[in-house]
């Protein structure tokens, strides 16, 4: 980490080893991911429906689905504060250490936040305002793909590609 201050510092010219343990530490969120988007489309499902259903109550295909209680937002929402912040800070270091322009680390970078906070808000609002909130979901996830798949990619990029600035 002390890598981080040192200005100019960048993923393509760290040592090996710090390489390798980014990598372990990007194929546990890729991981991380693709899991969540397997439960995101297997066990929610893509539609607007479907989202509302799942945290509002109703048909879910040939499953019923209860009304998510406060207590299961609660929890929800205290683990994902808690993990999506830090792996936010450190794919957000990871990506600011490569060379890609400016404009697209912002861009990266404010996908993968405010799809975080959309995330967040997004089932309080449905559960206890409107199944309209879907929509939000639905972009909140978008967001968090674009936002994070891209931190991620390019920071695997910078460091293995072999390219040399």
């Amino acid at each position: 980490m002390r890598d981080f201050v040192r200005v100019g510092f960048r993923l393509r010219r760290a040592q090996r080893e710090v390489k390798l343990v980014y990598t372990g530490f990007l194929l546990f969120v890729a991981l991380g991911l693709g899991t969540n988007g397997v439960m995101q489309l297997w066990r929610i499902g893509p539609s607007l429906a479907r989202i509302a259903a799942y945290f509002r109550g109703g048909e879910l295909g040939e499953a019923m689905a209860f009304p998510k209680t406060f207590g299961e937002l609660l929890e929800l929402t205290h683990f994902h504060a808690f993990m999506m912040g830090v792996v936010f800070l450190i794919l957000a270091h990871l990506c600011l250490a490569t060379g890609l322009a400016t404009p697209w680390k912002a861009a990266l970078i404010l996908l993968a936040l405010g799809g975080s906070l959309g995330d967040l808000a997004a089932y309080w609002l449905l559960r206890y305002l409107s199944p309209a909130w879907a929509l939000l979901q639905l972009l909140a996830w978008v967001a968090m793909w674009l936002g994070y798949g891209g931190m991620l990619l390019v920071a695997l990029w910078e460091m293995w590609s072999g390219a040399t600035r």
